[in-house]
């Protein structure tokens, strides 16, 4: 599945227009079955039960209890708790990047593509850029706005992207925005993104949230891939 390359008759956006290309990074840049985000998932849980003194299980419950409603467990504790921010991403983002491998095609199909390459990310900027680094996609982008940037508010809050698009000085309405979470495409497509919803290849094993799975069939989701390289090299082609 490689999604559509242009608009359809169900009205769904096209690229011809598109002059920034916004990426989310875990799970978009690199495949979901690498499954890099468990390590932080484990870390995250591990900081909850130390945290607030529960049981492991417990802060299993408490972390995606929080993921969900405020986007990330970190603004969940700091809301609910007070956390110093800087102290969780330090420890969660510790983790072990060797599970990716480097994808040339990837760069070259971004580097092609007309215009800016920006990330947009609930992650830390020291994990981009390892993660970047790993990938050897570093050259290919033009910026980075991460969870510092967005004031640590994470997406889906409209404010996140509101503030994005006025620190890069993107237009919406000639941007494309690609990421892994649906729930995360729709306010980019209220404000008039483009929207390509990367999804698991599902020849492979993937641990992920069910919810997290959702939302493939969306109004707000214009185009659906499980190979991202593939597609952007298409787009790249057209």
């Amino acid at each position: 599945m490689t999604g559509n390359m242009s608009a359809t008759t169900s009205g769904k956006r096209g690229f011809a227009h598109v002059d920034t290309w916004v990426f989310d990074l875990d799970n978009t840049l690199y495949p979901h079955h690498v499954n890099l985000w468990q390590q932080v998932d484990t870390r995250i849980r591990d900081f909850v039960a130390a945290c607030l003194k529960v049981e492991k299980d417990e802060a299993f419950r408490i972390q995606k209890d929080y993921y969900k409603r405020y986007g990330t467990t970190m603004r969940g504790l700091m809301t609910e708790h007070g956390l110093n921010a800087d102290d969780f991403l330090e420890y969660v983002h510790d983790i072990d990047h060797s599970p990716l491998e480097p994808n040339p095609a990837m760069g070259r199909a971004i580097a092609t593509l007309p215009g800016r390459k920006l990330i947009l990310t609930n992650g830390s900027r020291a994990h981009v850029d390892k993660v970047l680094e790993r990938l050897t996609l570093g050259v290919v982008f033009d910026g980075v706005f991460d969870i510092i940037s967005a004031e640590l508010e994470p997406k889906p809050a409209p404010q996140t992207y509101r503030r994005f698009l006025k620190m890069h000085g993107v237009d919406p309405a000639r941007a494309a925005m690609f990421e892994d979470l649906a729930r995360n495409l729709a306010t980019p497509h209220q404000l008039g993104m483009t929207t390509v919803l990367v999804i698991p290849d599902d020849t492979k094993e993937v641990v992920r949230e069910t919810w997290e799975m959702e939302g493939r069939d969306a109004a707000h989701v214009d185009h659906v891939t499980d190979n991202l390289t593939e597609f952007l090299a298409q787009l790249a082609k057209s």
